[in-house]
């Protein structure tokens, strides 16, 4: 009785300490200078052919500080304690799974992209990445015969790219405030 009663007052006194040693909720921690409130997010720039991807990642980025409730988020470079700039460089759609008609029936799209947060008050480059990777599965659907209908494929798209938006916001957002 007396042991138990021991390891119950060690295990309450590690748990009210711990809190006081550092440790924080994985995604809500920030290793960010105190100095830094506002932070600019302008558009990405967009070295791909496909339209819009720019503007659908850069938004995704945008909610995702805005989520961590600390920080005001701008869309433009001025005026701000530091500044997010990103580049997409490529995004590619490959088949990943076929039917039992050869057609594909899952795809894989890759993106790649350029990342730097920069200090704007100390002009230090707080974290970089030259070459973000991310990748995403998704299931073309079928149609009401049972057949893969290329045409819903086309609209699942723009869905495709948003699921690879948040992914890549979480990410990058996590990255930077958590100094992995």
């Amino acid at each position: 009785m007396g042991r138990r009663l021991s390891v119950v007052a060690a295990v309450l006194i590690a748990g009210i300490a711990l809190p006081g040693c550092g440790y924080t909720l994985a995604g809500r921690g920030s290793f960010l200078p105190d100095t830094i409130r506002t932070i600019g997010i302008p558009t990405f720039g967009n070295e791909t052919p496909l339209y819009q991807a720019e503007q659908v990642l850069t938004e995704r980025v945008r909610s995702e500080f805005i989520g961590r409730g600390r920080y005001k988020v701008l869309p433009q470079e001025t005026g701000v304690d530091a500044v997010l700039r990103g580049t997409i460089t490529s995004i590619r759609l490959e088949p990943a799974a076929f039917s039992g008609t050869q057609q594909a029936s899952k795809y894989t799209i890759t993106l790649s992209a350029k990342i730097e947060f920069r200090d704007l008050k100390a002009d230090k480059v707080l974290w970089q990445n030259p070459s973000l990777v991310f990748r995403e599965d998704y299931d073309v659907a079928s149609g009401a015969t049972g057949t893969i209908d290329i045409t819903t494929f086309f609209g699942q798209e723009a869905n495709a790219l948003q699921r690879v938006g948040t992914d890549f916001a979480r990410s990058v957002v996590s990255a930077i405030l958590e100094a992995f």
